[in-house]
């Protein structure tokens, strides 16, 4: 067993262990806590522009692919359609996808 443990031990560099806790102690009693109000203040996560790129590539690009879809759907709920049916239509989505992705990316540079 302690073959096997210097085996692996010896893909690892190791370095020695010192018993750093009392100085750190001594560092956080050195700095003064922030006052409540800076606590409090916090940033606000920006707005998630997902949903928008999205009903808008399905509007511009998709619209053709999206009215199918809906016609679909009304079908299917005033019970006229096939038995099972569901209306999935990926390729709506694969086109929406396409056309938001870029978008997306864009924005997080």
């Amino acid at each position: 067993m302690s073959s096997l443990t210097s085996f692996i031990s010896s893909f690892f560099e190791s370095e020695p262990v010192h018993n750093d806790a009392a100085e750190e102690k001594e560092e956080e009693v050195d700095s003064p806590a922030p006052p409540p109000a800076e606590a409090e203040e916090e940033e606000e996560d920006p707005e998630d522009e997902h949903p928008a790129i999205r009903e808008d590539c399905k509007e511009t690009r998709c619209a053709s692919l999206a009215k199918h879809f809906d016609h679909c759907q009304e079908k299917v709920q005033a019970g006229e359609g096939f038995k099972g049916e569901d209306c999935v239509e990926e390729l709506m989505m694969h086109c929406i996808d396409d056309c938001a992705g870029p978008k997306l990316f864009a924005k997080l540079r």
